[in-house]
C-alpha cells in the first residue's frame, strides 16, 4: 500500500538536507511503495509572506545563519540571530500555519517528519489541525537536544535519537516510552558505506599530492569558511611533514585565495563538491568545525578529527564536542590559531592510533534503521486507527 512521507527541512548549513536526501535514496530501495516529499520551510513557506524577504530576496537561513555564523564565523552573533529567527516565527506564525495547514490537507501524508529546530510545535499544531490522526515525528539533525523549545517539544509524537542523550532528554520532556526511538548516530549519504576497492596512492597522484604523505581533510560544510585561511597558515609552521586537502563548499573566494597563495605544504583545494567520501577516502584526519554531520562523516570513514570549541561555539554545537570527548574520536582546540599543536599532538606515537581505532569501533548504521522506524510509526498509527473503527 501507498505510502507518502513528508520530511521538512531547510538550508541553514547543509545538515538537514543531507539527512533528507540520505534517507530519501534508502527508503527508495527499501520501501519502494512509499512516495517521499520534501517541504523546504523556508521557501516554501515563510518567504512567500515574509516581507523582509520581499524586500532583500534573503532567506531567513541565509540571513540569519549561513552568511554571519558559517562563512564569516560570527559565532559571537549566534544567540542574536537565533533571537531573530524565533521572531519572525513568532510574527508569521498565524500565517504560516494556515499555510501549512492547507498543505497537509492538500497533499494527505501518512507521516510528517521534522528533521528541523524551532519549527516543530509550529509544524504539529497545523497538522493537527489538518488531519488529527496522522502522525509526526521529529528527526534530530544533532547528536542531542539544546533545550527549551529546540528540537524537542512536549507535544504528542516521536521522536527519533542519534545517541543516548538525545533519549534521556526526550524522555524528561515528556514523551511517551514507546514513542522514542535511538540509532545508531545520524543518518549519512549511503557513499559513505560503499566498499569499493581504491587506489589510495594513485588517486592521491592525480590529486597533485603525494602517495604516502600523512593527509589531512580541511572541511567547513557545504558553505565553507574564511577560517580554512587561518588553518592554512598556521599550520605551516608544523615540524611534521604533511599534506592538505581543502573543500571549501560555495565559498569560491577562500578556494581562491587558497589556490593562489604560496604554501611549502603540498595541497589540494576543491570547490563545492558531491564526492565528500572520495576526499575521505583518501585523508587521514579531519579538521573542522564540530557540525553535527560533517563530524559524523569523518568518523563513519575513521578519520580522528580536530575541532574548535570556546566560548564562541555555537550551542548545537557544544553537543557535538562533548560526544568527540566522550568517545575519545578526536582533539579540540580552543583556536584553531593553534591548530598545528593539536596536529602535532594527534601525531604523536600511540596517540592517533588510538583515536583511529576509536573512530572503527563506532558503528554507524542510523540511514538504514531509520526507515525501519518509520514503518514503525506508521504501524503503529494504523493499529491504532483499527482499534477505534
Amino acid at each position: 500500500m501507498t505510502k507518502h512521507i513528508h520530511f521538512v527541512m531547510f538550508d541553514a548549513g547543509g545538515g538537514h538536507r543531507t539527512i533528507v536526501e540520505s534517507l530519501t535514496a534508502v527508503i527508495a530501495q527499501k520501501y519502494p511503495f512509499w512516495t517521499v516529499h520534501s517541504l523546504n520551510i523556508s521557501r516554501d513557506v515563510f518567504d512567500p509572506i515574509d516581507p523582509l524577504y520581499q524586500l532583500t530576496g534573503l532567506q531567513g537561513e541565509k540571513l540569519f545563519y549561513n552568511d554571519p555564523i558559517i562563512a564569516k564565523g560570527w559565532t559571537w552573533f549566534y544567540p542574536i540571530t537565533m533571537f531573530l529567527a524565533r521572531l519572525r516565527i513568532w510574527g508569521l506564525y498565524r500565517r504560516a500555519r494556515q499555510r501549512l495547514q492547507d498543505y497537509w490537507v492538500e497533499q494527505q501524508p501518512d507521516l510528517v517528519v521534522s528533521t528541523i529546530p524551532l519549527y516543530n510545535k509550529l509544524l504539529w499544531e497545523s497538522l493537527k489541525l489538518a488531519q488529527p490522526e496522522t502522525p509526526f515525528a521529529t528527526l534530530l539533525s544533532d547528536l542531542a537536544d539544546v533545550p527549551p523549545h529546540h528540537y524537542i517539544e512536549p507535544l504528542a509524537q516521536s521522536v527519533i535519537c542519534p545517541t543516548q542523550e538525545a533519549v534521556q532528554q526526550a524522555k524528561k520532556i515528556g514523551i511517551a516510552h514507546n514513542n522514542i526511538f535511538q540509532t545508531s548516530g545520524l543518518s549519512l549519504l549511503p557513499k559513505f558505506y560503499e566498499t569499493a576497492p581504491i587506489d589510495i596512492a594513485l588517486e592521491r597522484q592525480k590529486l597533485g599530492l603525494k602517495p604516502d604523505l600523512l593527509t589531512g581533510l580541511v572541511l567547513f560544510g557545504s558553505q565553507g569558511s574564511k577560517v580554512m585561511l587561518a588553518i592554512a597558515r598556521c599550520l605551516e609552521r608544523l615540524h611534521h611533514d604533511i599534506q592538505l586537502i581543502f573543500l571549501c563548499g560555495h565559498n569560491e573566494k577562500v578556494a581562491t585565495l587558497l589556490r593562489h597563495s604560496s604554501s611549502r605544504l603540498v595541497q589540494h583545494v576543491e570547490n563545492f563538491t558531491q564526492d565528500v567520501p572520495y576526499f575521505m577516502r583518501l585523508s587521514d584526519f579531519f579538521i573542522g568545525k564540530p557540525g553535527a554531520i560533517s563530524v559524523s562523516e569523518a568518523i563513519a570513514m575513521h578519520l580522528p578529527v580536530i575541532v574548535e570549541c570556546n566560548q564562541q561555539t555555537v550551542s548545537h554545537e557544544k553537543v557535538n564536542v562533548n560526544w568527540i570527548r566522550q568517545h575519545q574520536l578526536g582533539l579540540t582546540v580552543k583556536n584553531f590559531r593553534s591548530v598545528d599543536k593539536a596536529v602535532e599532538e594527534m601525531l604523536n606515537p600511540g596517540v592517533f592510533e588510538k583515536l583511529r581505532s576509536n573512530t572503527t569501533a563506532l558503528k554507524n548504521r542510523a540511514v538504514f534503521e531509520i526507515p525501519e522506524i518509520l514503518q514503525k510509526i506508521i504501524k503503529q498509527t494504523d493499529a491504532l486507527q483499527t482499534c477505534i473503527e
